[in-house]
């Protein structure tokens, strides 16, 4: 495999994602993270240009790990890129049937494009960006949900949430 996608929203980017990030670029050769971006909908806790340097420096230690953005369908942006694997991650076993609704609902886009998943530290298997809000909105600690260039900036953008 030499060029691959991880799709995402990152809202924010977690240790979890991180998690699967290094072990993509272990296996898959080149990774791009790609956030999903829908102009139409604003209901991300952080903008998009906040989320973009967010991951951009959570990888800036990986030499194949590449940070872009996109809108419309994945497959669309895959093909715009010149892939032809997705990358993905299960955390339990709830995932497990969104997942592959997601890459079955790919695949009769294009089947040429194959969808692979990655499961994360048992330690980082309860993180999601979502937790993050959830306990972040409540005042709550939340460092080790994310790794400190990603908390820098969160601290830095504070007044705008």
């Amino acid at each position: 495999m030499s060029l691959s996608v991880y799709p995402g929203t990152f809202d924010p980017i977690t240790v979890g994602h991180l998690d699967i990030i290094k072990k993509a670029s272990e296996t898959c050769g080149e990774i791009i993270v790609a956030i999903g971006h829908n102009p139409d909908k604003s209901n991300t806790m952080f903008s998009l240009e906040t989320r973009l340097k967010m991951i951009k420096e959570a990888v800036k230690d990986f030499d194949n790990v590449k940070v872009d953005s996109f809108s419309g369908l994945l497959v669309n942006y895959c093909n715009k890129v010149g892939s032809k694997t997705i990358v993905r991650g299960f955390r339990a076993v709830s995932d497990v049937e969104y997942e592959l609704a997601v890459g079955y609902a790919n695949e009769s886009l294009d089947n040429t494009i194959n969808t692979v998943f990655f499961m994360p530290l048992v330690k980082n298997s309860f993180i999601s960006s979502s937790t993050f809000r959830a306990i972040y909105k409540e005042g709550g600690p939340v460092e080790h949900l994310v790794d400190s260039s990603t908390m820098k900036i969160i601290k830095e953008n504070k007044e705008n949430l």
